[in-house]
């Protein structure tokens, strides 16, 4: 990494949560009675589907996670009494210093990204883009406050939130957990944050408050074409000022925790990078909590595995988060590390400091069993009447009016009304990820007792008001209606699943524009409310619309839309439409990354726009409506001919996470090599070698999201010319990927062994051979979704020997 690019210097940060003398000498006092191994077990964070109370015992682990839609003995309506029976088990487990060791309180960490999202019940808050809308730290504050309080109510006391990432291409799909793409506004709501999950001054982490985490460390908003997990290339000054300006208020606000990021910085994984966790953010910055890693994310370094990684721990990382069934093998080889010196006794004992220092703070030594604790098991604090009264502000401070023709809004609710789109009474969509599965989707009403959607929402205002709703998907309706609001947008995601190739709304689904214009052509005035997670480009939506909408993804309290968008009965404005765009808004479908340091900056609307009731806009009923030119794919789509087509390179990968892109001739890592030979001219043929001492992977890839689907619908396949000198020892895999964890792969050993020998020929795999993809999050991504966002179209893997030559590799259409 060149010197320019590290040209910065980062702040010293004080915190409001200073060093105390007296809890600094009591946290030495327990460190010098530690042994090596109950050191490393603090250092240990498995899932709670992974592990028992006697692991707990047994390993002396620090704390235990659980992941999105993990909960107590799989019961996905267990109550808050049931998450403190089980967080009593681990803590008793803990606890227990019959076996002479000694007794140090164990934590629990979860997501409550947005609400306790795991928690059937619970209060599901607008997304983060929805609170960045609103402009309101004291808001944050109370939702903070608020989140903390149904956490405790579960006997936990560590959140890993909130997300400080500063999204800068709306291609993301994380960019709904991001506030805003302007980092002072950001700064702004990370401490305030910090300051509601964790409270202030005499309330500072009691019983009532838990542990907040900022995260990802650092850049996970900023990587290229916002490819989940990817590199951020910023140089950095940028990444100081903009992707940390959330971790600089954190730490100012008393933060006590910080995940480090899977994405990497000019190609190191922040799992591993030393400069930035430890030089960067504990030297200079002076961050004196912990640094946690994310789900298994240690494993992304370069020589490291997951159940074997000392690179993570030398870089700065104090626990691994390792949700793998075989996470003892972690600790035993840390274990061992620790023992021959791989790992400093320093860098152990600065981890497991780090962690005591954590605890003491939060009164965890103190605080006694969960269920001893005032909240502990009271299932009315989860969606305690209080709790939705801020959602419910939180949903009307955060709705954006982009277009109001004749002062259409607010609607008089006294009139014949027609509800309509798939958003109307749709509480998935609503609530959208990290709503009781992680890419919250296949729930329903039952999954969120107490949430009013859309309609039962809209229903009650307006049959008081003694008006009329009629309630059709589709648009239909055989008696005249007075106004159409139509609901429509993004279906719920996460992480991964999120990612999309352009900004363009649905570019190949048209039913919503379908739906808009057919109410409008039939003379009915068309009030659009668009559901969504991501600014995107919806300018044939907003001309067959006479009032537009933004209303995020507005969590479990409807309520908060139905306020805002109805007056009285007697037309009087009963709640002000008042939210500001956070983000930038695309003025065409190829508008990414799009803020205002990007050249020409140009978009639709800016951030910060919103319009108040009684304003107009400027905004065109005519605006271009020409979307990105999605040309009939070709039968035959070439990804290497005598060399890598296009936007595509050679990549490998070895045993050790060593990863290397073919430049020249030859490239060479742990377990394979490839070499560039002659076929029919020179060098128009690759040479795969693998040594059979460990996996390795040979890859064609891009950064951009490449859209298969067509070849799918088709009977395509991929299609390798190719020649078999000797045949796999071991499986052989070929793969599909479009990130880190999402991988589908097709078994084609048979097929290799039986072309073993035969001189050059041709291998078709059908791609309807490719399964649902799975990660190990539980993510399940079907065909038709994961065949969008391809970014690695051809792979092959195997931890044997094998020796092949291909000279051609495409996808084709009727080839099977």
């Amino acid at each position: 990494m060149s010197d320019a690019v590290r040209a910065a210097r980062w702040p010293r940060v004080p915190s409001a949560i200073p060093k105390d003398r007296a809890l600094e000498a009591r946290l030495e006092d327990l460190l010098a009675q530690l042994s090596l191994e109950e050191k490393v077990g603090q250092m240990i964070q498995p899932e709670i589907r992974h592990v028992t109370p006697n692991d707990i015992r047994e390993y002396h682990l620090g704390s235990v996670l659980n992941g999105g839609g993990s909960v107590p003995n799989n019961d996905r309506y267990a109550t808050a009494h049931d998450w403190v029976a089980l967080a009593d088990q681990f803590w008793d487990a803990s606890m227990d210093d019959s076996d002479g060791y000694l007794a140090i309180p164990i934590m629990w960490g979860t997501d409550a990204v947005h609400g306790v999202g795991n928690l059937v019940g619970a209060t599901l808050f607008p997304h983060n883009i929805a609170l960045g809308a609103a402009r309101d730290p004291e808001l944050l504050r109370s939702v903070g406050e608020a989140t903390a309080r149904e956490i405790a109510a579960t006997g936990l006391d560590w959140d890993f939130s909130p997300t400080v990432a500063v999204a800068r291409d709306h291609r993301w799909g994380r960019t709904y957990e991001s506030w805003s793409e302007d980092p002072e506004l950001v700064s702004d709501y990370a401490a305030a944050m910090v300051e509601g999950l964790q409270g202030r001054a005499d309330e500072q982490l009691d019983d009532r408050h838990v542990i907040a985490t900022a995260k990802h460390f650092i850049g996970d908003g900023g990587t290229v074409n916002g490819i989940d997990r990817g590199d951020c290339l910023d140089e950095e000054a940028r990444l100081r000022d903009v992707h940390g300006a959330g971790y600089i208020s954190a730490i100012e606000a008393g933060v006590q925790a910080i995940m480090a990021s899977f994405n990497r910085w000019h190609g190191e994984h922040m799992h591993g990078h030393r400069y930035l966790l430890t030089e960067v953010l504990k030297d200079q910055m002076g961050f004196d909590g912990l640094v946690v890693g994310d789900w298994n994310g240690h494993a992304f370094i370069e020589g490291a595995e997951v159940l074997n990684c000392p690179q993570a721990v030398n870089a700065g990382l104090d626990i691994f988060m390792v949700p793998h069934p075989e996470w003892k093998t972690l600790f035993h080889n840390t274990l061992s590390q620790a023992r021959d010196g791989t790992i400093p006794m320093s860098r152990i004992d600065d981890a497991v400091r780090r962690i005591l220092r954590v605890k003491l703070r939060a009164g965890l030594f103190e605080r006694g069993r969960p269920s001893s604790r005032a909240l502990a098991g009271q299932q009315a604090l989860l969606g305690a009447p209080e709790h939705r009264a801020v959602a419910r502000r939180a949903v009307r401070e955060s709705l954006v009016l982009l277009k109001n023709r004749h002062q259409l809004l607010p609607l008089n609710p006294k009139q014949r009304i027609l509800l309509a789109g798939d958003g109307a009474d749709n509480i998935s969509k609503q609530v959208g990820g990290w709503s009781i599965t992680w890419q919250g989707t296949g729930t329903s009403m039952k999954d969120f007792p107490g949430a009013a959607t859309l309609r039962s929402a809209f229903d009650a205002v307006v049959r008081d008001a003694g008006g009329e709703l009629i309630v059709n998907a589709e648009g239909q309706c055989d008696q005249p209606v007075d106004v159409a609001v139509v609901v429509f947008g993004e279906d719920p995601y996460a992480e991964m699943q999120g990612d999309v190739q352009n900004v363009q709304y649905k570019p190949r689904d048209t039913r919503d524009w379908e739906l808009l214009k057919s109410l409008k052509s039939r003379g009915i005035p068309v009030i659009s409310l668009f559901v969504t997670g991501r600014p995107l480009w919806v300018n044939r939506e907003l001309n067959a619309s006479d009032a537009f909408m933004v209303i995020w993804q507005p969590g479990t309290e409807g309520d908060g839309v139905a306020d805002v968008l109805f007056s009285d009965s007697e037309g009087r404005v009963r709640y002000p439409v008042q939210g500001k765009l956070s983000f930038s808004w695309p003025a065409r479908p190829d508008q990414a990354p799009l803020h205002p340091d990007v050249p020409d900056y140009a978009p639709l609307f800016p951030c910060g726009y919103g319009l108040a009731y009684g304003e107009s806009g400027e905004i065109s009923d005519h605006l271009p409506e020409e979307g990105l030119v999605l040309s009939a794919t070709e039968d035959v789509w070439h990804l290497f001919r005598q060399r890598p087509l296009d936007h595509w390179q050679l990549e490998v990968e070895g045993n050790k996470n060593d990863r290397a892109v073919m430049t020249g001739n030859q490239v060479s890592v742990s377990t394979l090599t490839v070499s560039a030979v002659d076929r029919e001219v020179q060098e128009d043929a690759r040479r795969v070698c693998w040594s059979g001492q460990g996996a390795g992977v040979v890859s064609l890839a891009t950064r951009d999201r490449q859209v298969l689907t067509d070849y799918l619908r088709d009977a395509g396949a991929v299609v390798v010319d190719l020649r078999v000198d000797v045949a796999p020892s071991a499986t052989v895999q070929m793969r599909m990927g479009c990130g880190p964890s999402a991988i589908s792969e097709v078994d084609v050993t048979d097929e290799l062994r039986q072309l073993a020998g035969q001189g050059w020929t041709t291998l078709v795999v059908a791609l309807s051979r490719f399964p649902d993809v799975g990660s190990d999050f539980g993510l399940v991504l079907p065909p038709e979704e994961f065949f969008t966002r391809v970014l690695e179209p051809f792979c092959l893997a195997t931890e044997g020997r094998l020796d092949l030559t291909f000279s051609g590799v495409r996808i084709e259409k009727n080839a099977v």
